[in-house]
């Protein structure tokens, strides 16, 4: 995962270099990044809410609200004085966003019913733009109503998987509600760290250690018994990040969590199907959400050459290849080892329905995945989805000569070729040619010169 901590790391890496940016922003960075913060189921704040409050852990009263009218009522049902409406879309920056219909900032306080439903109306179906979501922005069906706080202080606490320490790590900092990357940047040494070894647990130990680096001296121990049940939390639902931001101090000196961000490991998803049922589709990417149907790993990238590899590991290097010779990879997308022809032409429906692919790059490596069942996929693609984009196969391992001679056989326009370099080659070429042909309006189906 593209890990808060590894950001926080970036961070402190650029202020020590004194601006200097490190070179390391290839294809393979920026691929690995999308591709791995998809990896963990994300939820709205108010599915965190209900799960702290499930488990003891302090919230402000809230409800969630589909409609004007719903809005409405739970303001009354809540009975404050002034409540906060949140739109619920999975993306940071909401209170600094607008909505496509004009309305500023998806973090609203409110003083009346009335005036709570207003607002909520027109969140309520339209889309938020941050600088997160880019100028699509995402849609917006729900709101959740929280009752204001008056927060004496805040603080900043996490935790997390983290690959350095093998295993969870508290983050915490006494600069709540900031942008912690912010934070680290201008002052590193505000960041506390506390690595938990997953067999024993967070102890009370470690916890009243963090409450007296946060100078939470006199509420050591309501501090110390928060971040234990935050830790159970953490264990019991198989989440790979607990972010609360803030954590506050009220007017009355007790401790809450005003702000949570929660995710989840996908592979768990077989024994948390109550916390996989808030899975909220209409916040993810169309083409992502058709390729997890069929067990293919999809991300959408910004390019116009369409790569389909077998691995990861391979897709980064294949991303990263195409990025040598001056092109741009429009997506990652893995078949995995066991793919079977129909999920290859499944991956091939996902790939052609973006309009600015302008070649397709396959680079398949057989191991377990059998290079003859990669070609078998590609040719039923290719003719029943009628394919014009160019296709640039590079296949290498189990049964590549039997894929070859299929190739051989199709009658397709296949571009076999056996060198990955000549390869990424050959795509950034087609692709550059068929975007001249479809700006100058013309039939990109032809010969194209190699």
């Amino acid at each position: 995962m593209a890990t808060l901590l590894h950001r926080i790391a970036v961070a402190v890496e650029k202020s020590l270099q004194s601006g200097r940016i490190l070179r390391a922003t290839t294809a393979y960075a920026k691929a690995s990044l999308a591709f791995e913060q998809r990896r963990n189921l994300n939820v709205h704040e108010y599915v965190s809410y209900t799960l702290l409050q499930q488990e003891g852990i302090t919230v402000p009263k809230f409800g969630v609200a589909r409609s004007r009218e719903e809005a409405q009522k739970i303001v009354e049902e809540l009975d404050c004085l002034d409540v906060v409406v949140k739109a619920q879309v999975l993306t940071g920056g909401r209170g600094k966003g607008h909505f496509k219909g004009g309305l500023k900032g998806g973090v609203k306080t409110v003083f009346s019913a009335e005036e709570a439903g207003d607002i909520a109306s027109k969140m309520i179906g339209d889309l938020l733009i941050t600088k997160q979501t880019g100028e699509k922005g995402r849609i917006c069906n729900s709101v959740m109503i929280t009752e204001r706080k008056y927060q004496r202080r805040e603080y900043y606490f996490t935790i997390m998987l983290e690959r350095a320490y093998g295993g969870p790590v508290l983050i915490a900092s006494t600069h709540g509600g900031m942008n912690i990357e912010e934070v680290a940047h201008e002052n590193p040494e505000a960041i506390i760290t506390e690595p938990v070894d997953i067999i024993k647990g967070l102890t009370k130990e470690q916890a009243l250690l963090v409450a007296d680096k946060l100078g939470l001296t006199s509420k050591r121990e309501e501090a110390a018994d928060m971040f234990i049940k935050l830790y159970n939390l953490f264990i019991k639902y198989d989440a790979t990040m607990i972010e609360i931001n803030p954590l506050a101090e009220d007017q009355d000196g007790k401790l809450m969590c005003l702000d949570a961000k929660m995710r989840f490991d996908d592979n768990a998803d077989f024994r948390q199907s109550t916390v996989f049922s808030y899975r909220d589709w209409t916040q993810e990417n169309s083409q992502e959400v058709e390729a997890a149907k069929f067990n293919l790993n999809y991300i959408a990238l910004d390019g116009d050459i369409a790569c389909l590899v077998n691995g990861a590991g391979l897709a980064m290097a294949t991303m990263d290849i195409i990025k040598l010779h001056g092109g741009e990879p429009a997506n990652f997308l893995d078949v995995g080892g066991g793919a079977t022809s129909a999920q290859v032409k499944e991956a091939f429906k996902i790939i052609t329905a973006d309009p600015k692919v302008h070649a397709i790059l396959v680079n398949i490596f057989g191991g377990i995945m059998r290079c003859d069942v990669i070609a078998e996929g590609i040719i039923i693609a290719a003719n029943e989805l009628n394919i014009k984009t160019p296709i640039i196969c590079r296949l290498q391992g189990t049964n590549v000569d039997e894929a070859k001679v299929l190739i051989a056989n199709s009658g397709l326009k296949i571009l076999p070729c056996d060198n990955l370099d000549e390869a990424a080659r050959l795509a950034v070429k087609l692709s550059s040619i068929v975007s001249l042909a479809k700006a100058a309006r013309l039939d990109v189906n032809f010969e194209i010169p190699i």
